[in-house]
């Protein structure tokens, strides 16, 4: 799956690139449209269950610079009972490059218990399927 968005003025720092943080942000909008469309989502209302991120991270190999435009792709490299590890990458258009890439661990989170739970069966064949 790929997100594109447009980098915005107000996503740069003192230094005149596009402050690290918000390469996170990228991630993230990429990652939540990619939640929302294999329903990971939709389980917290049905049933109290739904995404967290256990962990993530970034190796920033260009700075991005307004303006530009992005593609930030999301894609699963690992499925386990309970997790998914999802790589990021995001290229720039206007460096035609990558500027940067990172997993994520993203647990599925009982939100009632307080506790991770196994993936369900339909939600383990909507992410395979989007592999």
């Amino acid at each position: 799956m790929i997100l594109t968005q447009n980098v915005a003025w107000g996503h740069m720092d003192s230094f005149g690139h596009v402050n690290n943080v918000v390469y996170f942000h990228y991630f993230e909008n990429a990652r939540v449209e990619w939640l929302t469309r294999v329903g990971w989502f939709a389980l917290k209302e049905t049933n109290g269950m739904g995404p967290i991120v256990a962990s993530t991270a970034a190796k920033f190999r260009k700075p991005l610079t307004y303006p530009d435009r992005i593609h930030i792709g999301v894609k699963v490299t690992e499925i386990l009972t309970d997790r998914v590890t999802v790589e990021h990458v995001l290229v720039s258009e206007k460096w035609d490059a990558v500027a940067a890439e990172g997993p994520a661990v993203v647990v599925n989170y009982d939100y009632r218990a307080g506790a991770k739970a196994g993936l369900p069966g339909e939600l383990l064949a909507a992410i395979r399927s989007s592999s």
